[in-house]
């Protein structure tokens, strides 16, 4: 090692002719002139007899990226064409502190811009999905779509009887919290009997649909996307895809159909459930004859609120699978991008029935539904 003025000339070694220990020091006695600051810059090259190797490079890289860390330029002028290209296929260190510094600067445009790619990517991506989903359905309806029903079944108890008492307990608190909101207001007025409207409509027509469907986006959306993700990094997908199975067909139909048939199912016993809540804090905190209780809950809601509740529940549940599946379908290959899935696929599951409730208020209230 030479230092002219501020230039430090670095030979590298042959490796093969030295020992390890003497590979150490050298590393050391170069990081150690690097980190000085008496230096502006290092100038590389190879050793008389060296014939450079992959121990060569890596011992290189690390002292690269040691210069650059405390601002010490570095110089390739010296070093064969074929290694500076291998080099630079290492994370391309030669310009790796450049990018660091501008990728520091805050840029709006560029951050905007980044943004907007990546949200179109994503819409395109989700449009793609539910136009394969859509067509693998009709070739359901068709009879051309297969998978194992002794899967679909599984999928329908995990996502139905399972779920009870979870929807159930959740639901049933639901209805206690929004006949002691209402009771608050209403007593103000004497009109406590009121409190069985609110109950009713309440919960049949917002509360049960968005609710059960959110405690099935956590529950059984990031179930799906976890058992999907985990067959990416098991390579189960591709294996399906190799002997002829359409993952799609085989993989993502019974879930969706599956959470499409129970969701339903599932609202209208937290309507239950909800109503009986309220019922319990109208009969024991708010004196109300329980006969009078129920007539005026029968009185409130129509079969026509029920059957809103229910469909709204069955598009909750298709929306829940889809993201469950999706997430599932495009994890990577690691358990860290398993759990990943699984994390966006309860957020877009729940962001999504959000969504969806505010295009059904929306559409309900300029139908005078």
């Amino acid at each position: 090692m030479q230092v002219n003025g501020d230039i430090l000339k670095l030979p590298l070694p042959n490796v093969e002719a030295i020992s390890r220990d003497e590979i150490v020091e050298f590393r050391k006695a170069a990081t150690d002139i690097i980190n000085s600051g008496d230096v502006k810059r290092v100038s590389f090259e190879l050793a008389e007899g060296n014939n450079w190797n992959s121990l060569t490079l890596a011992i290189l890289r690390k002292l690269v990226t040691q210069a650059h860390k405390v601002g010490v330029d570095t110089d390739f002028a010296n070093l064969p064409e074929g290694a500076v290209k291998i080099l630079s296929l290492s994370k391309d260190p030669i310009t790796s502190t450049e990018r660091d510094d501008k990728g520091s600067k805050f840029q709006p445009f560029f951050t905007m811009g980044a943004m907007t790619l990546s949200f179109l990517a994503g819409a395109a991506s989700l449009a793609r999905f539910i136009a394969e989903a859509t067509a693998s359905l009709f070739r359901a309806i068709g009879g051309k779509a297969s998978f194992q029903g002794s899967d679909f079944k599984g999928f329908v108890k995990a996502a139905g009887p399972d779920a009870f008492m979870i929807v159930g307990v959740v639901n049933l608190l639901l209805g206690v919290i929004l006949a002691f909101m209402g009771a608050v207001q209403l007593q103000l007025f004497g009109a406590e009997i009121f409190v069985a409207n609110l109950v009713a409509l309440g919960h049949t027509r917002e509360i049960a649909p968005m609710m059960t469907a959110i405690v099935l986006a956590g529950r059984t959306g990031a179930a799906y996307a976890a058992q999907l993700g985990t067959m990416q990094v098991n390579e189960e997908i591709d294996a399906l895809t190799t002997f002829g199975f359409a993952p799609m067909d085989f993989l993502v139909l019974p879930r969706m159909l599956a959470l499409a048939l129970m969701t339903p199912l599932l609202v209208l016993y937290g309507d239950a459930i909800g109503m009986f809540g309220g019922y319990l804090i109208g009969i024991t905190m708010l004196d109300i004859g329980s006969l009078e209780y129920l007539n005026q809950t029968q009185n409130a809601i129509s079969l026509g609120d029920i059957g809103l509740g229910i469909f709204k529940g069955s598009v909750f549940g298709v929306l829940v699978a889809i993201t469950g599946c999706r997430e599932g379908m495009a994890s990577g290959r690691s358990a860290s991008a398993v759990g990943d899935a699984a994390t966006r696929a309860v957020v877009n599951g729940i962001l999504a029935i959000i969504i969806a409730t505010a295009v059904f208020a929306v559409v309900t209230n300029w139908l005078g539904i």
